[in-house]
């Protein structure tokens, strides 16, 4: 049998010597291209901050909302309600 990296040794364990990788020197390796930079996009902010630069606000929705919240009469069960339920089908999809 012949004798590949001591595997026909005497002895239980031998130890398998790989062969050396030639390393290149910094004139020999071509230039590495600059990664591109990470990126974040929020889909849903999108929308939001688009109509905002347009200025795409409906003041009198606005001001009637602002007059509800003051008088204390905006918020009732049934807009609770039908907020929770949209807030669940959100969640659920």
């Amino acid at each position: 049998m012949s004798n590949v990296n001591n595997i026909n040794s005497t002895t239980p364990t031998a130890k398998i010597t790989a062969p050396a990788l030639a390393k290149s020197t910094s004139a020999d390796a071509p230039a590495l291209p600059k990664r591109a930079a990470d990126r974040v996009e929020l889909s849903g902010i999108t929308n939001i901050l688009a109509a905002l630069k347009r200025n795409d606000v409906r003041a009198d929705k606005v001001a009637s909302i602002k007059a509800q919240l003051d008088a204390g009469t905006y918020e009732d069960d049934k807009k609770v309600d039908v907020a929770s339920d949209r807030l669940l089908d959100d969640l659920l999809k």
